[in-house]
């Protein structure tokens, strides 16, 4: 009798799949049979193809069916088994969403405009991977992101976003003047007005009452702790900056109104350019070596020497299920620190609301902003790994096929 050890869990979600839809029971049903009639298979692989039952019937549920039938059960011979294109269709959608993603929050325009345009382009999903390919769209709209004219406009949306016109009101002024002028202004007012706005904001400030009112303790405290323990490298050197020696109260006041908002903007925007350039590597290599792989197993139909082109494809699809493995991994990772700049903000926004000292006013809103968007990145970086777990399982499954093909 055939013993299938499944964890708890795992048998809980496939009896759900079973009873929610009957074809997925009836693959399981022939994946069982096929391994019945193959003794060497149920002998030494059987845990194996019992976990991986499970992770067909997950993804099934999941809404990850295409293909099924052709791209995971075990083939009976090298001939008449179909290539495993069916990963590259599912990655060609992961892709498409990515590039969505992309085009409505990645934190440069440029690339927000050119993954539209991909989005939009007639060739479908050849427009999406020549989009994310090295050298192609999402490349080129980086490289103008660089330019000194584009960081200048960067620069003024960022200052219009972090000084509002209650704490700073000329630097919010010259921001938006820039912003609604030329190149010129704008690189005039990155190079020199924005420091001359900003002197003239902390002038009428020092000449008002706000200044003669002492900062509290507890808020040059608050301001200590977040330049030693803050999860965003940005925050942690605005307070510190705040903390100088020579540091006065009135720079605490400015970490309070902008320093403390400008660097929270500045880790959320390097958080997201980093992790967008990472997985527009990771995509395209994924690409590359899943269409090798496929390539190697469609040559196993008309190899001369079917046992080197067997090895080959083997290697082929354990090279994807390695790149995988990793890019899973990463993305592990980017949940872990979205997941801890979250909690961050919604501890400070629970502040905000609670202090009694003038100082918070500004941050309150931001906080709350704050903490919503940190939230969005974990639930993307859980996304995203659980996409490259789907990936992961296919290429197990379509290396497994590939090696016993003829048992």
């Amino acid at each position: 009798m055939l013993h299938l050890v499944i964890n708890n869990t795992f048998l809980g979600l496939l009896v759900a799949d079973f009873l929610a839809c009957p074809v997925v029971l009836m693959r399981f049903v022939i994946i069982l049979v096929g391994l019945w009639g193959s003794e060497g298979v149920v002998g030494v692989k059987r845990r194996w193809w019992a976990t991986h039952a499970v992770a067909v019937g997950l993804l099934a549920s999941t809404g990850v069916t295409i293909g099924t039938e052709s791209a995971w059960a075990a083939p009976t011979s090298p001939a008449t088994s179909a290539p495993a294109e069916h990963t590259g269709i599912e990655l060609a959608a992961a892709n498409r969403a990515l590039v969505r993603r992309w085009a409505g929050s990645h934190p440069f325009s440029n690339v927000r405009v050119a993954a539209w345009l991909a989005l939009r382009n007639d060739r479908g999903d050849e427009a999406i991977a020549k989009f994310l390919a090295p050298g192609g769209g999402y490349d080129y709209a980086r490289k103008r992101a660089a330019t000194t004219r584009e960081r200048n406009l960067a620069f003024c949306r960022r200052v219009l976003a972090t000084h509002t016109p209650e704490f700073s009101p000329e630097v919010h002024a010259e921001a938006q003047r820039a912003l609604n002028g030329t190149d010129t202004d704008r690189a005039n007012f990155a190079a020199s007005g924005y420091e001359a706005a900003k002197a003239l904001d902390r002038a009428h400030r020092e000449a008002s009452q706000t200044a003669k009112q002492t900062i509290a303790e507890v808020d040059r405290e608050f301001v200590r702790q977040h330049a030693a323990h803050d999860p965003g490298a940005q925050v942690r050197a605005a307070a510190s900056w705040a903390l100088r020696p020579g540091a006065t109260d009135a720079d605490i006041r400015e970490f309070y109104g902008f320093g403390w908002a400008t660097g929270a903007s500045l880790d959320l925007e390097g958080y997201r350019i980093a992790s967008a350039d990472a997985e527009a590597v990771r995509r395209a290599t994924l690409s590359r070596l899943v269409a090798a792989a496929e390539a190697a197993e469609r040559a196993l139909e008309s190899a001369a020497d079917a046992a080197s082109a067997r090895a080959e494809a083997q290697r082929a699809w354990q090279a994807v299920s390695e790149h995988a493995a990793h890019a899973q991994t990463a993305w592990l990772r980017e949940q872990e620190s979205a997941a801890a700049q979250a909690a961050n903000w919604k501890s400070v926004a629970q502040a905000a609301q609670e202090a009694a000292s003038g100082s918070w006013k500004t941050m309150a809103g931001n906080a709350e902003t704050n903490h919503q968007a940190w939230f969005a990145e974990q639930t993307t970086a859980g996304e995203q790994a659980e996409m490259w777990t789907r990936i992961l399982e296919r290429a197990h499954l379509s290396e497994y096929r590939v090696a016993h093909g003829a048992e």
